[in-house]
């Protein structure tokens, strides 16, 4: 082809970028452009957004990798429908090509591109690059979609093959600059403030992708130990860079086949490889079941009848402040709140208190938690509400219900993390950390923490929404005996 436009979307990195290796490998000249769609921005702005200032820091980087290289990236702002034709046509391109999408919304967009582009005879073509397998790479032994994870896996590690996870590479044609490159615009000129990201630790770009993949390969090792305690430094913390593609699955994936996660034994490496293949798993969900974006995966959950009404709101804003009265359930909203970041079992306890303590509907915590976030993916957020729910595929049964105080006592046995983002509960003795209220009335005074005053009273008592977890969620029993709190 003589000349071919890139489109970045959630891909923010010049190198094992398969859209950009593929255009330099079947075009004579290759233009780089990305857009701040209208479509997402327009509903976020006026607002500060970490996202958005995490994409305009990354995009500048990306930039200059380009330049560099002899390139350009071209920044539009507008709606993407729109956008891409108008510049493909600007550039008299031959073809446009991105990373494949697999989010409903995004999927109707390309659509939309597509048509605008044949009508003016340009071309457009789709990459699989922010998953390993797509499609039907990974199908059961009756050529369908899996719904369970385990049986998932199994054949996503028996496909897999040491050519998968090679990076793509960079061979052909050139990278051209535009006059029409005119730098990343300002956060103001998107209608968005600064947010002092890196005040919270957040590097972006691939200089920030890069640090963060060293700084865990270091502690790779120690991931299954260390990952489920929140006080603790054993997770990657690489997810926001995962969702916008400064790095790529297929490093990560390599970094765990290179540390042994194929082999017997390595357990660090193989539990990570594992949460990698979950990520594909619920990728593959949201592409081939749409539903679940609106409703349950399995749908006789959507008979279930929620709370709502006054004290369910009430208690829904006491759950988004970190106001339940469950230290370890407060502080990882306030982690949350303060941060955009939460650690990944702090997701399954909150998760699991909203929809099962309180009753409260998994789309009003999974909405809440895509404003939030930083790493807010569509098909992991929703995968993990329903998980935590027991609406999904391969979800925790509806009778386990995590224990607050139990999980507190668990993963966060000397209070570190509570106390970290509840410093009012720093005097309290380590015995009485996961649950204040039990102490005395004089040990309270003698901590100076008053349980109704400097810290909230449980909302809720945890084993009388239990038992009315199990009669709301009756109607979909299935049998089985009852499990215990976890």
């Amino acid at each position: 082809m003589d000349s071919i436009l890139v489109w970045f979307r959630r891909d923010l990195r010049d190198h094992d970028h398969a859209a950009l290796c593929e255009a330099l490998r079947r075009g004579r000249r290759v233009h780089c452009a990305f857009v701040f769609d209208c479509e997402i921005l327009d509903p976020l702005r006026h607002t500060p957004d970490r996202r958005v200032e995490f994409i305009r820091e990354s995009l500048l980087e990306l930039d200059h990798a380009l330049r560099a290289q002899g390139g350009a990236l071209l920044v539009r702002h507008g709606w993407a429908r729109a956008e891409i034709p108008l510049l493909a046509r600007e550039l008299a391109v031959t073809a446009v090509f991105a990373n494949r999408d697999y989010e409903p919304q995004a999927k109707q967009r390309d659509a939309a591109v597509a048509t605008a582009l044949r009508a003016q005879g340009i071309g457009f073509e789709l990459f699989k690059d922010q998953v390993l397998f797509d499609g039907e790479e990974v199908l059961t032994q009756a050529g369908r979609p899996h719904t369970v994870f385990t049986p998932y896996r199994n054949a996503w590690l028996k496909r897999l093959s040491e050519d998968d996870w090679q990076p793509h590479g960079r061979h052909g044609g050139r990278l051209v600059a535009s006059p029409l490159a005119v730098g990343v615009p300002a956060l103001a000129e998107l209608g968005f403030g600064e947010t002092g990201l890196r005040a919270l630790g957040m590097a972006p770009g691939m200089s920030g992708g890069r640090e963060r993949l060293q700084d865990f390969a270091a502690r790779l090792h120690l991931y299954r130990q260390q990952r489920d305690f929140p006080a603790v430094k054993g997770v990657s913390y690489l997810s926001v860079h995962l969702r916008f593609g400064t790095v790529s699955v297929r490093q990560l994936v390599a970094l765990a086949v290179t540390a042994g996660a194929l082999r017997p034994g390595v357990e660090g490496a193989a539990t990570w490889l594992s949460e990698l293949v979950w990520r594909d798993f619920y990728f593959m969900i949201l592409d081939r079941f749409p539903h679940v974006v609106e409703r349950s995966f399995r749908p006789e959950y959507d008979a279930i009848t929620w709370e709502q009404g006054p004290v369910a709101e009430q208690a829904f804003a006491d759950w988004c402040a970190g106001r339940t009265g469950y230290p370890l359930v407060d502080a990882g909203m306030r982690q949350i709140n303060r941060t955009g970041y939460m650690h990944n079992r702090l997701r399954m306890l909150v998760a699991s208190f909203l929809t099962k303590d309180l009753g409260i509907d998994w789309r009003r915590g999974e909405a809440y938690f895509a404003r939030q976030l930083n790493d807010f993916d569509l098909a992991a957020n929703n995968g993990g509400w329903q998980w935590a729910a027991s609406t999904g595929c391969d979800a925790q049964p509806y009778f386990r219900i995590f224990n607050p105080v139990t999980q507190s006592e668990r993963f966060d046995p000397g209070g570190r993390f509570i106390r970290r983002y509840l410093p009012e509960l720093a005097g309290v003795p380590d015995r009485f950390i996961h649950a204040p209220w039990r102490m005395s009335a004089a040990a309270q005074a003698a901590c100076g923490v008053h349980v109704g005053q400097q810290t909230p009273a449980p909302i809720v008592d945890h084993d009388e929404a239990r038992r009315r977890t199990l009669q709301r969620y009756a109607v979909v029993k299935r049998g089985g005996v009852p499990g215990r709190d976890r």
